[in-house]
């Protein structure tokens, strides 16, 4: 009997447990994952306007649902390669301060080639935001700053972060991404 194939939206949800949640990269996440306030979302992103229109519907629908605290835009298709990204994530970005959401959500960004500007290509820091498939969070304003109340030092999360990408080693995190990724291949 053959195991069925892993989809992004698993490998991501996998991504989340493991790495996001099991190394604390976000030190909110793990109470999302137990309350199951996180959307999931498969996204073809091969046409660009259908993308940002279902940005758009994730924002109603946080809009409309207050269970849900965030969504996980997964971009199956379209946006394999990072500037590309960068250039729908600028658009993004855009459309939802031209709606009126600037201050109400915010996305944050991750892609399985994330490079910080100034960092080298193959830098562990840039694990923090390499994800198993190109994704788009979408963040609510106020959930956020709730819990950054309740968190102590919030501004030393990236480079404890960054120092924990370094321990971890760029071999074994991006052999832990690639299982992720593989699997839903």
């Amino acid at each position: 009997m053959t195991a069925s194939p892993v989809t992004p939206l698993d490998a991501t949800r996998a991504w989340v447990e493991t790495f996001v949640v099991g190394l604390e990269v976000c030190p909110f996440a793990g109470r999302e994952v137990a309350r199951d306030s996180i959307r999931y979302t498969e996204v073809d992103a091969s046409d660009p306007a259908a993308a940002l229109m279902r940005l758009m519907e994730e924002c109603w629908h946080l809009d409309e649902c207050a269970e849900t605290e965030t969504t996980l835009l997964v971009l199956s298709e379209g946006l394999a390669d990072f500037d590309d990204y960068l250039d729908a994530l600028g658009m993004a970005e855009a459309l939802l301060v031209e709606q009126g959401y600037e201050g109400v959500y915010q996305l944050a960004s991750f892609h399985p080639d994330y490079q910080f500007d100034g960092e080298a290509e193959d830098a562990p820091r840039n694990y923090t935001n390499r994800s198993p498939w190109p994704m788009w969070h979408l963040i609510r304003e106020a959930g956020l700053e709730r819990a950054l109340a309740h968190y102590p030092d919030p501004e030393a999360i990236p480079e404890r972060n960054a120092a924990l990408m370094e321990a971890k080693g760029r071999e074994r995190l991006a052999a832990s991404l690639a299982a992720l990724r593989g699997a839903a291949s």
